[in-house]
């Protein structure tokens, strides 16, 4: 297993992340999973074996539940594997039960503590957005965690660039935490992520995981072409994360995984995983997985390393437009692009 840098933090992470939404089966989350505290230890103890040191959970997820089984089945050996959960989503039905106020991150981080069972959580990261909340009153409540050791590092997830953005600089502006990293949407099936959530972590030193790296399991390779949708998949329920909005592109990227994943003797998930490793700026992949035999072969990714030509071919389909003004930066800015800038143009302007 490789471990790298979370962003500019001095934590190092593994390339692998175990995903736990499907831990608890409760409300909506049952079509994602059901996994219990037996089964949910012995998924734990494979991530352990490889070499995962991270485990990813939130308060939200089947209300609560993932993060009770987390915190049973890390039972005895806590200080073995680092913890990230989230806060922002609903959790009751009153007018503070959501939100990234002050009073919602304070009593939802000691929730949370309750439920994991232990003294401190290791990456806080604030769910969504929250555009109500002042961003100095959100920041200085993470601020405030952080100080009184109840959490050791904050990040983002599912922000715009902007708000991003804007989260930072009024962070380093007021001398509050800032955050180490982003947990984002990032795919073959959607690359929308490279325009600017990408280099803008590049830019600020922040590291970037990846949630849903298959695709909700569109690129595992059971789904193809004019076929229907396997028995027991998440595209049979009323799961309806990530979207998708050109099958056609879609079933082209399939294809095209499916043919480097023959060629090689793997499975499609294995290669859609390792293409995203092998991406600037990727951190760790969030993998979640309903048997331990999915998580097997998740896990062996890990291993897989692509050649030039293969991810050519996955470029080459899976490329997202390049929309106004990168088309324009291609063409007139090519001779002063930085780093971050060149994630995104690097192939339009070599």
């Amino acid at each position: 297993m490789e471990y790298r840098q979370l962003g500019r933090s001095g934590l190092r992470v593994s390339a692998l992340t175990m995903g736990t939404m499907t831990f608890g089966g409760k409300g909506p989350f049952g079509n994602v999973g059901n996994t219990e505290t037996d089964e949910a230890r012995r998924q734990v103890d494979m991530c352990l074996d490889a070499g995962v040191n991270l485990i990813d959970t939130a308060d939200v997820y089947s209300a609560g539940r993932s993060e009770e089984i987390v915190g049973a089945a890390v039972a005895g050996r806590r200080d073995e594997v680092l913890i990230a959960t989230k806060v922002r989503m609903p959790m009751g039905p009153g007018p503070n039960d959501a939100g990234l106020s002050r009073h919602h991150i304070v009593r939802g981080c000691e929730a949370s503590l309750r439920r994991l069972g232990t003294d401190y959580i290791d990456l806080y990261q604030v769910h969504e957005w929250d555009g109500v909340t002042p961003l100095e009153e959100t920041l200085e409540a993470l601020d405030s965690l952080v100080k009184a050791g109840k959490v050791r590092y904050v990040g983002a997830s599912n922000y715009t660039g902007w708000q991003l953005m804007k989260a930072l600089g009024t962070a380093d502006r007021l001398g509050y935490e800032r955050f180490v990293s982003q947990q984002i949407y990032y795919s073959l099936q959607a690359r929308e992520a490279e325009y600017e959530l990408v280099p803008a972590a590049i830019d600020q030193g922040l590291g970037i995981l990846v949630w849903s790296p298959l695709a909700g399991g569109l690129l595992s390779g059971k789904y193809r072409r004019g076929q229907t949708a396997p028995e027991g998949s998440r595209r049979l329920t009323e799961w309806d994360e990530p979207p998708v909005y050109d099958e056609d592109k879609l079933y082209d990227t399939i294809d095209v995984l499916v043919d480097v994943a023959e060629a090689r003797g793997v499975s499609a998930a294995q290669v859609a995983l390792a293409y995203l490793l092998g991406r600037q700026g990727v951190t760790s992949l969030v993998i979640g997985a309903r048997t331990s035999e999915q998580l097997a072969d998740n896990l062996a990714a890990a291993d897989l390393r692509l050649d030039d030509e293969e991810r050519a071919r996955l470029d080459k389909v899976s490329a997202p437009p390049l929309n106004y003004p990168y088309w324009h930066q291609a063409n007139t800015a090519k001779d002063r692009l930085s780093p971050a800038d060149l994630s995104l143009l690097g192939p339009y302007v070599d």
